[in-house]
């Protein structure tokens, strides 16, 4: 039986090398999240953040944090913060996401995940992740709204 992410990240995330070696790991399992570099710092049930670097390859043609950049950071937040939440019987997928661009993205950004607390005793049902990007000066870029599918593991 393979660990889940939230035990992973209990073992490394102590550390600046462990947050590092568990954010790699992640991007080997889903490797378009590699496209972004990115640090995971925090991972418990239903919230996570996920640092982002502002540099050449994430930006876009006028010199900010592309959008797609953005929403990629936002369903790894997303999808961490949900996967922390649901017990070991339960699975997710995003189903749909809404953004909101609000202010050209500069230097290294946080995106913050909340997910509600899972009623594990519910048949299939949505979830939604609400994720906020801030800049180093704490203002608010982007938003998002990803919504889950969560539904019991084995069924389609």
């Amino acid at each position: 039986m393979r660990a889940s992410a939230l035990e992973m990240f209990r073992r490394l995330g102590a550390s600046a090398s462990g947050r590092w070696l568990f954010s790699r790991l992640v991007c080997r399992r889903a490797p378009y999240f590699a496209t972004i570099a990115p640090r995971i710092e925090e991972l418990e049930p239903g919230h996570c953040v996920v640092r982002l670097r502002d540099r050449r390859r994430v930006r876009n043609h006028l010199g900010s944090v592309h959008a797609i950049a953005l929403c990629n950071a936002a369903e790894l937040a997303g999808g961490l913060a949900t996967d922390a939440a649901l017990p070991p019987q339960l699975r997710w997928i995003p189903k749909g996401m809404q953004v909101r661009y609000l202010k050209k993205a500069h230097g290294t950004l946080r995106a913050t995940a909340n997910v509600p607390r899972v009623d594990a005793a519910r048949g299939p049902h949505e979830l939604h992740a609400k994720v906020e990007v801030h800049n180093a000066a704490d203002e608010l870029v982007f938003d998002a709204d990803i919504t889950m599918w969560v539904s019991p593991r084995g069924s389609s």
